[in-house]
């Protein structure tokens, strides 16, 4: 069985795609060699249904949220080329302690968006450009759009 629907882990009221793989994971013998690798951004809503069962999971592994070095790097390999001035990085690294990876390459796809605006090149991101792209993302995108993007505790100032 391939779990393509991520959707369909999460929907309520139905036995769910995650219900019916954790009854196949069950009937499984002890010796198959078998891998199931789930993913999620919500281990709240997967946590009920794994802890029923003891045993069913081997290994959990988080993948926290980057630290400082980590979004200073996210940055650099998603600024796609533009001049991502020093000043403006470190700014950058300080205000989105708290995010994820995919809510900084979002940014800084957003402020490169801002950039080729203001200017003809569009080659270096300006403080204004993140500005605008901080203000889309976290104030004009609603709060689902901070969730999704793993905004919790970007800095809007």
């Amino acid at each position: 069985m391939i779990a393509r629907d991520r959707a369909e882990l999460s929907t309520p009221g139905q036995e769910s795609l995650l219900n019916r793989l954790l009854n196949e994971m069950d009937g499984l013998r002890e010796n198959s060699e078998v891998l199931f690798i789930l993913t999620t951004n919500r281990p709240e809503a997967l946590e009920a249904a794994l802890a029923g069962h003891p045993g069913r999971i081997d290994q959990a592994i988080e993948f926290p949220l980057p630290d400082e070095v980590g979004r200073g790097r996210l940055l650099e390999l998603y600024r796609s080329g533009l001049t991502l001035p020093k000043t403006l990085s470190k700014t950058l690294v300080r205000r989105t302690e708290g995010t994820s990876a995919p809510f900084i390459k979002e940014l800084m796809r957003r402020s490169a968006q801002f950039a080729f605006e203001r200017t003809a090149t569009g080659k270096q991101l300006a403080a204004e450009d993140v500005e605008n792209a901080l203000r889309e993302l976290l104030f004009e995108g609603g709060s689902l759009n901070v969730r999704l993007l793993g905004a919790r505790a970007a800095s809007p100032e």
